[in-house]
């Protein structure tokens, strides 16, 4: 790897609360919520209503446009379709299911030889990915065959993210070591739909066991390599990523396309395969349950609907939780009600204790550049927080605040406590709307 991307930042990683927990399957909640969007795009419409059983991988909701389908990761009844918590801070319509606890799948999930597998179009394989509702599962949560769809004919390099540089989360490094042939197949369908001879895993170099373990399962005749890279936040970033592994720098406002690469989430692979050879739609997922106040740090495969009071009941934390986030401490949300639920794209739920807490009456910049020095997309953080403070639209987009990734360096390096990546998101909103009128 001869490329570094320009800033970032050593935050403490704290990866060793959970690291050496291997994957626990959940038992099942009596009541699970599932939102009918889960993804960037056109939200499902509901396809049961209250009253309805529903059995394990039975489609709950669907549309058409950009939008994947949403599955039951359990079999019960249907309690209601109604608004409910989400946790991008909204209500979003959700269907209640109360679970029977009987663990009933759905006829439509049946598995598949290698050789059906084999005897497959890349459209067939497409679709297969799609019905089974794969979105981006490091947190991003786009819908996995429009991304291949944009890369057909397109894209000459194929990256699999495996970074997880966020602190804390340790759920892919889990999968890489507990699932690493269903991971390399799933690598092997996605290089067949994008013509692709070569595929390279993208790792930091914090993560020695699973490292060894993928070298230990790649056919070194199979095309796929391991690289690996130096412990530096954010290298989870797809830009940032897309620049160490190759030296492309994708353009202002542009996709990884743009500079022939596709970057897929290490566990999405996990998911294709599963999809593809058993037929089972995306219902679960390995969530990092982590932080500083739990007393017995977990990775648990979680059935999608479990709300987040759940999983603090079964790690325990020593004291009422100071900040809840679905995610990490750098980009993860903050969540204000717990009965919030794990959608497809929640790799951690992590539980921050009082020694986190800072107070600012008036934070104001120092003009001491430490956010300039620090941010990956290099852009002006101090110029782009005057703009979306002021609620400037012409100096947000002079100043380019699209481009920001909120991966929050700015605001761990900022001496001030300004709430730089707070600013940003609300002035991104803006200009979203703006757009739309």
């Amino acid at each position: 790897m001869g490329f570094s991307f320009f800033g970032g930042i050593h935050p403490k990683e704290n990866k060793h609360y959970a690291q050496e927990a291997p994957i626990q399957e959940f038992p099942e909640p009596d009541v699970l919520v599932i939102p009918l969007s889960q993804h960037i795009g056109t939200p499902c419409n509901p396809l049961v209503k209250k009253g309805d059983r529903v059995l394990v991988g039975q489609k709950l909701g669907d549309n058409e446009g950009l939008c994947v389908p949403v599955h039951s990761s359990v079999s019960g009844t249907v309690k209601g379709v109604e608004m409910k918590a989400h946790t991008n801070g909204m209500t979003m319509m959700s269907v209640v299911i109360e679970n029977d606890h009987l663990k009933q799948w759905d006829t439509s999930v049946q598995p598949r030889s290698r050789e059906t597998v084999a005897a497959m179009s890349i459209q067939e394989l497409m679709d297969i990915i799609r019905e089974a509702g794969i979105v981006g599962m490091g947190g991003a949560t786009f819908p996995t065959h429009v991304k291949l769809a944009s890369g057909a004919n397109k894209v000459n390099t194929l990256i699999i993210n495996a970074s997880e540089c966020e602190p804390y989360i340790v759920a892919d490094d889990r999968l890489c070591r507990e699932c690493s042939g269903e991971i390399i197949s799933g690598i092997q369908i996605l290089m067949r739909i994008l013509g692709l001879q070569t595929a390279v895993i993208a790792m930091e170099d914090n993560k020695p066991e699973a490292a060894k373990i993928l070298k230990r399962t790649l056919n070194p005749k199979g095309g796929i390599s391991l690289e690996l890279l130096p412990t530096k936040y954010p290298h989870g970033a797809e830009k940032q990523l897309i620049y160490a592994i190759t030296g492309r720098q994708v353009p202002s406002g542009g996709l990884p396309v743009d500079v022939r690469c596709a970057v897929v989430n290490i566990a999405t692979c996990k998911a294709i395969h599963d999809a593809v050879y058993e037929g089972k739609p995306l219902t679960h997922r390995v969530v990092t349950v982590s932080g500083d106040i739990v007393m017995a740090p977990k990775n648990l495969l979680v059935p999608i609907g479990t709300s987040f009071n759940d999983l603090m009941e079964a790690v325990g934390v020593r004291e009422n939780p100071y900040k809840v986030l679905s995610g990490g401490p750098m980009m993860g949300v903050t969540q204000y009600d717990l009965s919030v639920p794990v959608v497809k794209g929640t790799n951690a739920v992590t539980f921050l204790g009082r020694k986190n807490r800072y107070t600012v009456s008036h934070a104001q910049c120092i003009r001491c550049g430490k956010c300039i020095e620090v941010c990956p997309m290099q852009l002006m953080p101090l110029t782009m927080y005057q703009a979306a403070f002021s609620g400037n639209t012409q100096e947000m987009r002079d100043s380019n605040l699209m481009d920001c990734i909120e991966c929050g360096c700015c605001a761990y390096s900022c001496p001030a406590c300004v709430p730089l990546v707070l600013a940003f998101r609300s002035g991104k909103h803006h200009l979203r709307s703006e757009k739309k009128k």
